[in-house]
């Protein structure tokens, strides 16, 4: 069940555009997140989805109801959403009373708001400093206060903006156990975030915003392993994005040329097409020579430098065109993988995931 429409929305403020003709559709109880680098119009999409200022152009339909029809409307829907900001507002007075101001302001009674406030702070990990001062928090305790408060009046609608930027990792994990919670109680979350393993733990489908531009909506497999274009591509972290040009297609096995060399990839883009080959670095394998393979595509190279991270080994090749690849430290220490060697780069045909170079939804 759709619960937020949005429909050609735009946003200016004086002659600049800051949302060009934004259509999207939350589903009532999901986790929806926006990614996009900084400036590309993520809070303002927030703020407007949160009614808390009006779009230049465009419609937002709350529950089938159109926001912008009377200022009524606007404040019952208003009191069913809460919005946590970037940097967490608190007031100068205990924890508990700053989670429990939402509940006073609507009327609740002491019982009610001792129950529901002690489960919170629970839920927060925040009972033994119920008396403290939340003006002398960290920013991880501080966040987990905001979202607690905005917890306690059980909006139908949770929005986020960057709940984790800049927390520590301890402090991240937690900031991301109160979303789970959220969820659990049926809220729809609607969240903001530059942490792109994030969205993907988190969400159930992530919109793609550039340059005040949504390119792309998607789960997350069609987020990370199919993005709509180079840009898309970029954002998500691919780190082999080849430009190239279709010479071929014959039944969708396509060949394309990067630039005096070959790629063979599955593609239905017509030949002429401007494209860009994007090949995931744990898809390309390393050997020290040619062998015989099922592997279509095949490129010999010169090591240009060999990264450790964790279990793996980064390997950053120049074969006439820069490639990474990814193996495990065991594979790499077998084939002395090193600065300086030279290796053969292997990759399918199947493995390629062929975009235009500038494509929207």
């Amino acid at each position: 069940m759709v619960l937020i429409k949005i429909s050609g929305l735009c946003q200016k403020y004086g002659g600049r555009t800051v949302l060009n003709n934004i259509n999207m559709a939350i589903e009532k109880g999901e986790v929806f997140a926006l990614i996009g680098p900084t400036g590309a119009g993520k809070t303002t999409l927030l703020r407007l989805m949160g009614f808390l200022e009006a779009p230049t152009t465009g419609e937002i339909y709350f529950d089938g109801a159109d926001i912008s029809v009377a200022k009524r409307v606007k404040l019952e829907v208003r009191r069913r959403i809460a919005f946590v900001l970037q940097k967490p507002v608190v007031f100068n007075m205990s924890i508990y009373d700053n989670i429990a101001c939402g509940l006073k302001w609507r009327g609740k009674k002491h019982p009610e708001i001792e129950a529901k406030i002690s489960h919170l702070l629970e839920v927060v990990g925040l009972s033994a400093l119920r008396h403290k001062n939340a003006r002398t928090l960290s920013g991880g305790e501080a966040q987990r206060v905001a979202i607690a408060r905005a917890l306690a009046v059980e909006p139908e609608v949770l929005l986020l903006d960057e709940p984790t930027a800049n927390l520590d990792p301890v402090s991240t994990a937690k900031i991301e156990q109160l979303v789970s919670h959220a969820v659990r109680l049926k809220m729809t979350v609607i969240m903001t975030t530059h942490d792109m393993s994030q969205g993907q733990r988190l969400a159930n489908r992530i919109g793609v915003l550039v340059n005040g531009e949504m390119l792309q909506v998607g789960n997350s497999s069609q987020i990370f392993a199919s993005p709509r274009n180079k840009k898309v591509a970029e954002l998500v972290g691919v780190e082999n994005i080849i430009d190239g040009v279709v010479t071929s297609n014959e039944e969708k096995a396509v060949t394309i040329d990067i630039g005096g060399a070959i790629i063979e990839a599955i593609s239905d883009l017509s030949v002429g097409e401007e494209i860009c080959a994007c090949v995931r670095p744990e898809d390309i394998t390393l050997t020290l020579s040619k062998t015989p393979s099922s592997a279509r595509n095949s490129f010999s190279g010169k090591i240009v430098r060999v990264i450790s991270i964790g279990p793996l080994m980064r390997v950053q090749i120049d074969c006439g065109f820069p490639l990474v690849a990814l193996v495990t430290t065991k594979s790499a220490e077998e084939l002395g993988l090193k600065s300086g060697r030279r290796v053969c780069a292997s990759f399918k045909a199947t493995g390629i995931h062929v975009v235009k170079k500038e494509e929207r939804i």
